[in-house]
């Protein structure tokens, strides 16, 4: 855990002054809160949200920014969630696409399943085990005035980019983008340009 723990970042500011200095960003997001502080910071057609899928988020953010080089992609997600999906840190570093950066919102805690302390709070530093899986370009960041540094990198798409931000451990109100996993796909291929399917 980082030593500034006061320093804490609140994830509903970071997340919407991240995506509204996006705004063409293509967006994946993990399970639970981290869909919820996304859904909060505005509604947009390219907007993957993932409901069920614990793990799922950056793998998924791999596949979409190699089949979407021009794009840049966003995949903001949980401690909890990058830790269940942990082994897809070295298929990205495998691949290393400089469109993908991975935002992982650390609270040090299972948000979702009673706020248990996550493994985070137990010692294992997450921008450690990426740069271990080969991604050269991780860093953290415990405040909100680091945000233009991660609009930076993804903007630019020069590198594979993972961020872990340091975030209070706090639950705000909930707030639920759609639930219908068809309408979710069929509306963020259109705004691919893609039929659904």
């Amino acid at each position: 855990m980082s030593n500034t723990a006061n320093r804490r970042a609140d994830r509903r500011e970071f997340v919407s002054t991240l995506l509204g200095k996006l705004p063409e960003a293509l967006v994946v997001t993990g399970l639970g809160s981290a869909s919820y502080d996304v859904f909060a910071a505005g509604d947009r057609p390219g907007n993957y949200y993932l409901w069920g899928a614990m793990g799922g988020a950056a793998p998924l953010a791999l596949g979409l920014a190699l089949a979407q080089p021009e794009k840049t992609v966003v995949c903001i997600t949980g401690d909890g969630e990058q830790l269940m999906g942990i082994g897809s840190l070295g298929s990205i570093a495998a691949k290393q696409p400089r469109n993908l950066t991975i935002v992982v919102l650390d609270n040090g805690h299972f948000g979702e399943t009673g706020m248990q302390r996550s493994h985070t709070s137990l010692g294992t530093d997450l921008v450690a085990v990426a740069k271990g899986f080969g991604i050269a370009n991780a860093f953290g960041i415990d405040g909100l005035e680091r945000c233009n540094d991660v609009v930076e990198h993804a903007a630019s798409r020069r590198a594979t980019t993972f961020v872990r931000v340091a975030i209070q451990a706090n639950e705000p109100p909930r707030a639920l983008p759609p639930r219908d996993g068809t309408y979710i796909k069929n509306r963020f291929r259109a705004a691919l340009g893609f039929a659904p399917f």
